[in-house]
């Protein structure tokens, strides 16, 4: 039987699309154990039908610290305190910044093993264990924990989101007692540490442009078609063309990027290096333009088109206004 701990981010009223994968995942590991799924959410006046909507993704229980949320420490003495009842083995973690600073530091605080940038996790013989994909991803490695309790970090959209509970989870107050170095930090502003704002995570559909799109001004092709397919779509970029000043960094995927899964995926002028393949191999379908047949992407992708993206994405971007009307 494993218990498993999930840490549960959340912001204006709305929990993290990776923390609600990673309750969903939290869940399904804990059941096929015979064990039970827990989350835990730090906020300040967290609604009671917040807390107890996490039920609907599979968690049993939630607790709920009065703290600063948003912080890493005060997170991590809230989850420390938690820990303490002896009731769990194994902590889980979406994927984002905040979620590797939490795990780390709880796996200090606590002493045991700690796996970070896992796609995916299973069990032998009752225990989890983490895969880990390495040398650019051509290989998977097992992470197994040399005691009985772990702490599982997950990749951006590594855990399916997913609705397996059976009603609104039950809700209970957890008493924390903040270390003094835990509330010498504040939050003043939440937001993208540099670029503008682009919501590639939660995205349906996305644009991306690569190389291939000539200059910056190339990306006004991508966003007219993004615009074109409407809300839930947004474009996006590879690192060589964020790095060359053409996109913000916000848009970035890849390995030292973002990861993403959305239902569609449009490459256009992008080469499909190992490094972008990472970001956004897991979308649902994916679609190349590239004028070299000869593109590592067209290896991995659903649908691949050979020719001069200048000439295709105007008409795609007319077909789709006229499939959707206008």
């Amino acid at each position: 039987m494993a218990n498993i701990l999930v840490y549960a981010l959340h912001y204006e009223g709305a929990i993290n699309k990776n923390s609600l994968g990673a309750v969903s995942e939290g869940a399904d590991l804990a059941a096929k154990t015979g064990g039970e799924c827990h989350a835990i959410l730090v906020g300040e006046g967290v609604a009671d039908d917040l807390a107890a909507s996490l039920g609907t993704h599979g968690a049993t229980k939630v607790l709920r610290a009065e703290g600063p949320e948003g912080l890493a420490q005060p997170v991590v003495d809230a989850m420390a305190a938690a820990w303490a009842s002896g009731a769990y083995d194994y902590a889980l973690f979406g994927g984002g910044l905040l979620g590797f600073e939490v795990g780390a530091g709880l796996a200090a605080r606590l002493g045991i093993g700690v796996a970070m940038e896992i796609t995916a996790v299973h069990i032998t013989d009752g225990a989890l264990v983490a895969e880990r994909p390495v040398l650019g991803d051509s290989a998977i490695s097992e992470i197994r924990f040399a005691g009985e309790k772990g702490i599982i970090i997950g990749r951006l959209n590594a855990f399916e989101l997913r609705e397996s509970g059976s009603g609104p989870a039950a809700v209970e107050n957890l008493d924390v007692s903040y270390s003094p170095f835990s509330t010498q930090a504040q939050m003043l502003i939440r937001g993208e540490q540099r670029g503008e704002q682009v919501d590639i995570e939660g995205a349906n559909v996305l644009v991306a442009g690569g190389r291939g799109l000539g200059a910056a001004e190339g990306f006004q092709l991508c966003e007219d078609l993004a615009s074109a397919f409407g809300g839930g779509a947004a474009v996006a970029a590879t690192r060589a063309v964020v790095d060359a000043g053409w996109f913000p960094y916000a848009g970035q995927i890849g390995q030292t990027g973002k990861t993403v899964a959305p239902k569609l995926y449009l490459a256009a002028g992008i080469s499909g290096a190992i490094q972008h393949k990472v970001g956004m191999q897991n979308s649902e379908n994916i679609v190349a333009i590239n004028k070299d047949a000869n593109a590592p992407i067209f290896e991995f992708s659903d649908l691949g088109i050979v020719g001069d993206l200048n000439k295709i994405l105007p008409k795609l971007t007319e077909a789709v206004k006229a499939k959707k009307g206008g």
